[in-house]
């Protein structure tokens, strides 16, 4: 993986996070967060946690949405970990 896609990944997993970190009444679907789950598509061995996501930041219940995004960005991090492609902290 090149220096350049590493930045790229990373870029994609901030998107993810200032969603998480907004507002449960701001956390709503855009062309950014798509962007993003679409580019860390190739990275994520499992597809679930994108998938999981998408779903989420489309839900009706604002405490459910942000459970559901914080929880599918853990385990989108975790699988970009599994991959090589986003270090994981301890």
């Amino acid at each position: 993986m090149t220096d350049y896609e590493r930045y790229i990944v990373d870029l994609a997993v901030t998107v993810l996070r200032e969603v998480v970190d907004a507002p449960a009444k701001e956390q709503r679907p855009s062309t950014a967060i798509r962007l993003a789950l679409r580019v860390l598509l190739p990275h994520c061995p499992e597809r679930w946690p994108l998938t999981q996501f998408w779903t989420g930041i489309n839900g009706t219940h604002d405490i459910g949405r942000a459970q559901t995004v914080t929880a599918s960005l853990n385990g989108i991090v975790h699988q970009l970990g599994r991959s090589g492609a986003y270090p994981v902290k301890p």
